[in-house]
């Protein structure tokens, strides 16, 4: 009689403290998202959903899933935006997020990573500046008026640490 209820309070025991570790276990049962920005040449400033991300190769965190406004600007190339849909994977699925969040003690990582190349400026040919010149003449003297464009700095002024082509010269000691 002694050795049984010895036994069941040892199981006692062990199932208590089994539950008081997996109740003040550490959270790391967390879901780390990451999406990774690069360009082809890199340089790129890169804007996600009209909010400044840096410059590219760039990472960065999110929260939610969705789809997602992403815009690369860059001196001397077209301006690439586009929509992109990041699907939640299946452990990210209402119910089963909140059973894989809490149960599973384990980090898991969800990264991304987006490549775009970007295409050089198109050169206009003379002839078709000179047409969209008089144009311009025209719709002036018609009384219609162009608004002027809004003067942007350039990329290099506003990220000086984005390597230019040029590297200055090292001197000695004086």
């Amino acid at each position: 009689m002694g050795y049984r209820k010895l036994s069941c309070a040892l199981i006692g025991i062990l199932i208590s403290a089994t539950v008081m570790e997996w109740l003040v276990a550490d959270a790391s049962a967390v879901v780390r998202r990451r999406v990774t920005i690069r360009s082809n040449p890199p340089g790129a400033v890169v804007y996600i959903d009209d909010q400044e991300i840096g410059v590219t190769p760039v990472s960065t965190t999110f929260t939610f899933y969705g789809t997602r406004k992403i815009q690369l600007i860059k001196d001397q190339f077209e301006i690439v935006t586009v929509k992109r849909t990041f699907n939640p994977p299946w452990y990210q699925l209402p119910v089963l997020d909140f059973i894989y969040e809490n149960l599973v003690f384990q980090e898991v990582r969800d990264e991304r990573v987006l490549e775009f190349k970007l295409v050089p400026l198109k050169n206009h040919k003379n002839s078709d500046l000179i047409q969209r010149g008089l144009q311009l003449r025209q719709r002036a003297q018609q009384g219609v008026l162009t608004p002027r464009p809004v003067e942007t700095s350039p990329l290099r002024a506003r990220y000086p640490t984005v390597p230019s082509r040029q590297l200055p010269a090292i001197t000695g000691p004086r």
